[in-house]
């Protein structure tokens, strides 16, 4: 199982990162807005995640981490 560790506060909320998981388990944060006004990118279900750091390819901010 991987660990996703996401950078909140500098997400600017492009969805690239959305787009790319194979898996579909990260979404934009409906309920939280990060210093920016940005709705920041979240994983849904971190037990599915497959460790393929396509999300972290794509950030063009680089605030993903991928553990596994």
């Amino acid at each position: 199982m991987a660990k996703l560790t996401f950078k909140t506060d500098e997400c600017k909320g492009c969805g690239l990162c959305v787009d790319a998981c194979p898996k579909g388990i990260l979404q934009l944060a409906k309920d939280k807005i990060n210093k920016k006004g940005h709705h920041p990118a979240e994983c849904t279900d971190e037990a599915a995640c497959v460790a393929c750091t396509s999300c972290a390819t794509m950030c063009p901010d680089c605030i993903i981490r991928i553990e596994k």
